[in-house]
């Protein structure tokens, strides 16, 4: 087992959670307690004895607290190896005593930087000590405990009633250490190259820190492994959820679409998505409305989907919903009776998820590295259609317009080539993922059926030859809007005239991989 009773620890740390409690467990097993500044004050005023870390180095506090405990005589009692016999016998020839616990946390660095701060408040909570104290401790892991969340206080108290922490106990603690430090890191050099001394657009250094939420029963297959890390921050990945089975890496990738693809709109939203891909998209006065048009786009894909809500569950769409085979239902929040109504449906996965979609930038990796953008939010400039150019037919009516631009931002959540119909506020047809835009307009038509007569179409990039837009044409699409840009532009716009539609060029591309 290898424990090593706690005879002495070291305390210093900025957030005093569960101090109290900590302190006086270890005054009665016996321990002597080393303590620094506020903390030391703290754990006087709760009658419990401390000496105070300037009367063990014999060199007050100075430079504002900046430095308090980079001195040898805490240091080498943090790093001194109990099982070397030079570093016992130098120790004692030094009259250094060593530490077997180290308690640290750190000065709030990321705190004070989400509260706009200033630069130089914010070079102020850079900590020092506490991270050499917290890293020379989980090096000494074979003799040295350390502990950086206050959540562990009770098990350094029961450590400490069974003669202390085992070595794979310390290993353990030592792993959080350095995960702890790393954060805090990654935190302060990311702050130095995206905002305090940026270099252009991207930074030269990009890090993140990931914190295990979940293993997940297996990845996209059964034979392939799979687990949840989440940042520390609000989205999807930290959704609480309400009901349902444990959710699985499909569940969190298809919400993840649909999530993004209902807050693409303003208005009360509804998105389905299978396999990352919409199975229908709309918007309406409420949205129980705006799922009855989204489900009509294609009810039979719609089975076993995911189901993204930009507004409140209501009871009326709770009703509509429980009927159909759903995998997870996210919305910001559900009314109570509309929870009541779905928690009847054992399997479906019911999340809560506050705020909409948030990162500024998405990843991908590729082999060795890792490709970095800025999120599509359809705010370019050619998003707006008061800036669209008509380049064939009469201008479209309000209504024709309002479609035309739901069709376009809808468009965006489609695996390119994507061509999208729609009419009233929802899709009614979508081509997808196929390699070339013709075969995507043909699927979007099929899918369509009597639908695409009368519809308005998207797509997310130009059409190289008119064959594309044509078969939307004699379909029956009574207006388009696509990017525009090919070579052959030109005969696009003649094929539209000839079809005696309305065409419009966004100079947008929205392509989706």
């Amino acid at each position: 087992m290898t424990r090593i009773a706690i005879r002495r620890a070291l305390i210093t740390v900025y957030d005093k959670t569960g101090l109290e409690d900590l302190a006086r467990g270890l005054e009665a097993a016996g321990v002597e307690i080393v303590s620094t500044g506020g903390t030391a004050a703290a754990i006087a005023s709760y009658g419990v004895p401390v000496t105070r870390v300037e009367s063990l180095t014999g060199f007050p506090e100075c430079l504002d607290g900046r430095v308090k405990t980079l001195h040898p005589r805490v240091h080498a009692g943090l790093l001194a190896d109990g099982g070397n016999p030079s570093h016992v016998k130098q120790l004692e020839e030094l009259e250094i005593e060593q530490f077997q616990l180290a308690v640290v946390n750190l000065y709030p660095f990321a705190a004070t930087v989400a509260s706009g701060a200033s630069d130089a408040e914010c070079v102020e909570q850079i900590d020092i000590g506490g991270p050499a104290m917290i890293r020379a401790a989980a090096k000494n892991h074979g003799t040295v405990a350390v502990v950086v969340d206050p959540a562990a206080y009770g098990d350094v108290l029961a450590a400490a009633a069974e003669g202390g922490f085992t070595l794979t106990e310390r290993r353990r603690l030592a792993a959080t250490a350095y995960a702890h430090t790393a954060a805090y890191d990654v935190a302060v050099a990311s702050w130095f190259g995206n905002v305090y001394a940026p270099e252009g657009e991207w930074p030269s250094f990009m890090g993140a820190a990931w914190k295990r939420k979940a293993a997940l029963r297996y990845g996209e297959n059964p034979h392939q492994g799979a687990a949840l890390y989440t940042g520390g921050t609000d989205g999807l990945a930290n959704a609480e959820q309400l009901h349902g089975k444990e959710m699985s890496y499909n569940n969190y990738v298809d919400a993840d679409a649909a999530w993004r693809a209902a807050w693409d709109f303003a208005e009360p939203a509804v998105a389905i998505i299978k396999h990352a891909n919409p199975c229908g998209i709309a918007v309406g006065a409420d949205v129980a409305e705006a799922h009855r048009k989204a489900h009509e786009c294609d009810p039979v894909s719609a089975y076993g989907g995911v189901i993204a809500v930009n507004r409140k569950v209501t009871r009326e769409l709770a009703e509509q919903i429980a009927p159909i085979f759903t995998e997870v239902v996210v919305a910001p929040s559900f009314a109570a009776d509309a929870l009541e109504i779905l928690r009847e449906k054992k399997n479906i996965r019911l999340l809560a998820c506050p705020s909409g979609p948030a990162n500024a930038a998405e990843f991908r990796r590729v082999d060795g590295g890792l490709l970095v953008q800025t999120v599509d939010r359809v705010d370019a400039p050619g998003d707006d259609p008061s800036g669209w150019e008509l380049r064939a037919g009469e201008p479209a009516s309000p209504e024709v317009l309002a479609d035309l631009a739901f069709a376009w931002r809808a468009c965006r959540s489609v695996k390119s080539n994507a061509i999208l119909l729609a009419t009233g506020g929802a899709t009614v047809g979508v081509g997808m993922g196929q390699v070339n835009r013709v075969d995507s307009a043909r699927l979007a038509v099929a899918r369509a059926g009597e639908r695409a007569a009368g519809s308005v179409g998207a797509s997310d990039a130009y059409f190289p030859f008119p064959d594309g837009l044509q078969v939307l044409t004699e379909a029956g699409v009574k207006a388009i809007v696509e990017p525009g840009g090919s070579i052959r532009d030109d005969q696009v716009i003649e094929a539209a005239k000839e079809a005696g539609i309305t065409l419009y060029f966004t100079g947008t591309r929205h392509f989706f991989h």
